[in-house]
């Protein structure tokens, strides 16, 4: 499904959700006008269309105990496909990083890691990180606060 495919029902169904995805159907379908039959329908058709693509609960990580927000960008070795492909695999086994992208430029990944504290992370960056056989660099970023959370989409 693509953007030019969606009309103007179908971005407020969007922003709607993206701001509180625990809704009920009849709450969104009166909060973008149409009744509740058609608005499921919308719904469904766009996660189908893999638009929508889950439902997730936000947690408050530091009333769970985790305090630290920190961004890793990292530099491989190589940069061949098998090099990046294994690396991106590697992510995977970190519950430490909680998503991680390829970029272009200076450093070949970011990785967005979340941890107890100031000691655990560094253990990782140590242990597991700088440890891996392809990775050349890690420079890393300790957060400070966080100052602005919406979604990830500006629909």
């Amino acid at each position: 499904m693509f953007r030019t495919e969606l009309d103007a029902i179908d971005i407020k169904i969007l922003r709607e959700l993206q701001g509180d995805g625990r809704m009920t159907n009849v709450e969104l379908a009166q909060k973008v006008g149409i009744s509740a039959p058609p608005c499921l329908r919308r719904v469904r058709k766009l996660e189908e269309g893999g638009v929508i693509k889950g439902y997730h609960a936000l947690l408050n990580a530091p009333s769970l105990g985790f305090d630290l927000v920190a961004f890793c960008m990292v530099g491989l070795k190589h940069q061949s496909e098998a090099d990046l492909k294994a690396f991106a695999a590697a992510t995977n086994a970190w519950p430490l990083v909680r998503q991680a992208w390829m970029v272009s430029g200076e450093s070949d990944f970011l990785l967005h890691c979340v941890s107890e504290n100031l000691t655990v992370f560094q253990d990782f960056v140590i242990e597991v990180l700088t440890a891996n056989d392809r990775v050349d660099t890690v420079r890393t970023m300790l957060t400070i606060r966080k100052v602005k959370s919406v979604g990830l989409v500006a629909i």
